[in-house]
């Protein structure tokens, strides 16, 4: 899972320094590079102050970040074939 790189990769989509961004959050900019990079894990509430300023809820946030390794190896196979479309209707409505 790689909550960060995907927090990171929305965030500069929209245009938003970590600055700003974590500003708007709540969090200072140090913290949120942290989060970023993967080196802290935020609490539950931080994640839902951070899914609510780049307006896509958490789960979707969660989703984004599933990698192969994630995914128990006998459901690996129905990942990989619903995977692409699941990516694709999110990127329609949430323009990630």
């Amino acid at each position: 899972m790689n909550l960060g790189l995907v927090i990171k990769n929305i965030r500069k989509q929209r245009g938003q320094t970590q600055q700003e961004f974590a500003s708007s959050c709540g969090i200072t900019q140090t913290y949120l590079s942290q989060i970023e990079s993967n080196s802290k894990e935020p609490n539950l509430s931080t994640l839902k102050e951070i899914s609510g300023n780049l307006q896509i809820p958490l789960p979707i946030l969660f989703y984004l970040s599933l990698n192969e390794d994630d995914i128990t190896p006998e459901k690996r196979q129905a990942f990989e074939i619903i995977n692409p479309s699941v990516k694709s209707l999110i990127n329609e409505f949430f323009r990630v």
